[in-house]
């Protein structure tokens, strides 16, 4: 049993070190890097890969408690925004932000609605359209859970200075940008190939 522990545990520690994953050095070239220049760009990725973790903990958390999939979460957090800045939510803004068809907007909103998350009325100026708001009890649930939560990760962004700022931002930025990539090149190498 000590030595699986010893193995997962070495395992672990190198599933984001090049040295250990790319040895022959055929897709990251690392070689006019020292040790430590290696070690703290493998904690660099770690950090990320702990917060990615964080993050899905503390989605899964608020799933359990509230019982929503993923766009019905962004739908709760599209109605809070509205709510808080004064906006009237229509199916058809919330079909648009979500990239959804009215109909799948339409069984969410049932979804929501049946939970007890939302309510649906007449809109004010629109005879045509209806208005999305979010309950007073959800609202809370969501305030207490995701907002908590970004507020505390706000706090760790304004402890940087703004040069530090934008360099995480041109760092995620281009973190995000690598999963573009890796997308084409799955389409690619399964013959799909985008519109021209």
């Amino acid at each position: 049993m000590a030595d699986q522990d010893e193995l997962l545990s070495q395992v672990e520690g190198a599933i984001l070190d090049p040295r250990a994953v790319d040895p022959n050095q055929d897709l990251v070239d690392y070689s006019g890097m020292d040790e430590a220049e290696i070690d703290q760009i493998g904690r660099v990725l770690q950090s990320i890969r702990n917060w990615r973790e964080a993050d899905q903990q503390m989605n899964l958390i608020f799933i359990n408690h509230m019982r929503p999939n993923e766009n019905d979460m962004k739908a709760l957090r599209f109605l809070v925004i509205c709510k808080n800045k004064g906006l009237v939510a229509t199916p058809g803004s919330l079909s648009e932000y979500l990239n959804i068809s009215s109909a799948s907007t339409t069984k969410l909103l049932d979804r929501l609605e049946e939970a007890g998350h939302i309510g649906r009325s007449p809109h004010p100026s629109d005879r045509r359209a209806l208005m999305i708001t979010i309950t007073q009890k959800t609202h809370h649930r969501v305030h207490d859970t995701v907002g908590r939560t970004h507020a505390r990760r706000f706090d760790v962004a304004a402890r940087l200075t703004p040069d530090e700022r934008e360099i995480v931002i041109r760092f995620l930025d281009d973190l995000s940008n690598t999963s573009d990539e890796a997308q084409e090149r799955l389409d690619a190498a399964a013959g799909i190939h985008p519109p021209a």
